[in-house]
């Protein structure tokens, strides 16, 4: 299943609701997420306690947007959204057990990507069964 996102306007995406979609009714299994971008990559977090702002900071402090990258081609640092995926791996797989991610009480599946250049992005889910 691939669906389409908007990303870029905040660092996080929330895409729980659709993980929890795709995975219902599926029994036990992996559910693998994908975002077929350079610039993307996927992560579980507590969302909603400020927990997304600590993660931009945190991204600021290591990929600073300044213009110190050799890739320089789009808006300024735009250099650090091409090395992010290196630290928030693109791809994330997931325990499914009757037909529910096996998520911890507090976790959200969260699409991080800083690009503002392009905010067009695809999350691609697929289901092995177990």
């Amino acid at each position: 299943m691939l669906i389409d996102l908007r990303t870029g306007t905040d660092l996080v995406t929330d895409v729980t609701r659709d993980v929890l979609d795709f995975c219902r009714g599926r029994g036990d299994g992996l559910c693998q997420l994908f975002v077929p971008h350079a610039t993307a990559g996927l992560a579980l977090i507590e969302t909603g306690s400020g927990t997304e702002p600590d993660l931009a900071d945190a991204v600021d402090r290591l990929l600073p947007r300044q213009d110190v990258y050799r890739h320089r081609h789009g808006s300024l640092g735009h250099g650090r959204d091409h090395v992010l995926p290196a630290f928030i791996a693109p791809s994330l797989t997931l325990p499914v057990l009757g037909g529910s991610p096996a998520l911890g009480t507090w976790q959200s599946v969260v699409v991080v990507d800083s690009n503002v250049d392009n905010r067009d992005r695809k999350l691609r889910l697929s289901f092995l069964a177990g």
